[in-house]
């Protein structure tokens, strides 16, 4: 991909997995060096659908009459490779892993599947980047995400 358009930050969190969960995203426009910050939650969820929530919120935020290229940075192993790895096999698979007795459905496959469609109106790029790890944007976003559970606490 040449340079971005758009820089998309994202993070998830949970507070028991299940359990109360927030999800955050930080957009950057590129040219303009605009900013956009999103958050939220849901009471009852798991670790793994707030990381998935927080790229589709961020790329939901994208005007969808307007492809862009984005570079999404997160600390999400899963969400990389379930974007990068797994997904055309899920797709081939018809949305199950494994085989024989081992098979059995993707997990969070209403998630996949909206991501999947969203990132067919942009030109997006995973980034991983390690948690915790002083990324200025990353400890941004697990702030959000947790300040986001907190709400939904109350």
């Amino acid at each position: 991909m040449d340079e971005p358009d758009v820089l998309l930050f994202t993070d998830g969190a949970c507070s028991g997995n299940p359990g109360p969960g927030g999800w955050a995203a930080i957009l950057r426009h590129m040219p303009t060096e605009t900013v956009k910050k999103l958050s939220g939650g849901d009471l009852e969820t798991t670790n793994n659908r707030m990381e998935l929530t927080a790229a589709i919120e961020g790329l939901r935020a994208l005007k969808p009459s307007l492809r862009c290229k984005v570079r999404l940075i997160t600390d999400s192993e899963y969400l990389v490779n379930g974007m990068t790895v797994w997904l055309p096999t899920w797709i081939e698979n018809n949305w199950v892993r494994g085989k024989g007795r081992r098979a059995e459905p993707v997990k969070n496959v209403d998630l996949w599947k909206t991501l999947s469609e969203l990132c067919r109106r942009h030109e997006v790029v995973f980034e991983h980047v390690r948690g915790h790890s002083g990324h200025p944007e990353n400890e941004e976003c697990d702030r959000m995400a947790v300040a986001a559970i907190e709400r939904y606490r109350h």
